[in-house]
């Protein structure tokens, strides 16, 4: 329990936070976006860095009007252990429905910012506000590596930079 406390600590201060917001999607459909998502691209948090099968999973919680998210993972390897880190979300711009603020741990919210997503929704890029932390997530455990350097080049045309990006393995 102290080591998640001091990693949450420490991304809290490293952050998700700043005051440039990039320009975000323009409606995203919330029921559509709930569900699991495969973690195919990252630039993440430390723990992500030896992260296998990772995967979010999105539920509306109807009760609390927010989102709950599992975010899990095998470290190190696909039989390492695996790792749950459960968050909460809830819908910042609810014009757009692209803009959320995810907690790690209370009383801190930070930006999650939909940049780009798929009209059939089987692909979706998240990142944060500084740039500093990117993700591209697909319905299925594998994209073709055409299909995510189309993703990447798109954000990047954006403005939103895709350097030093990490492919994570997948294997199910």
């Amino acid at each position: 329990m102290k080591n998640i406390f001091i990693f949450l600590c420490f991304f809290s201060l490293i952050g998700c936070g700043g005051k440039t917001f990039l320009k975000t999607v323009s409606n995203v459909d919330i029921n559509r976006y709930m569900g699991k998502w495969y973690v195919i691209s990252a630039r993440g948090i430390f723990v992500e860095n030896k992260a296998y099968n990772s995967t979010e999973t999105y539920t509306w919680n109807e009760e609390e009007k927010r989102i709950d998210v599992d975010f899990r993972m095998r470290k190190g390897s696909f039989d390492g252990e695996e790792k749950t880190y459960p968050q909460k979300a809830w819908i910042h711009n609810t014009a757009t429905n692209a803009h959320l603020k995810i907690q790690f741990f209370w009383p801190l919210k930070f930006d999650y910012l939909i940049l780009d997503i798929d009209a059939d929704y089987q692909w979706v890029v998240v990142g944060v506000p500084s740039q500093r932390y990117l993700w591209v997530m697909a319905r299925k455990p594998d994209i073709p590596d055409s299909k995510l350097e189309e993703i990447l080049t798109r954000i990047d045309s954006m403005g939103y930079s895709t350097k030093d990006m990490r492919k994570v393995p997948q294997r199910w």
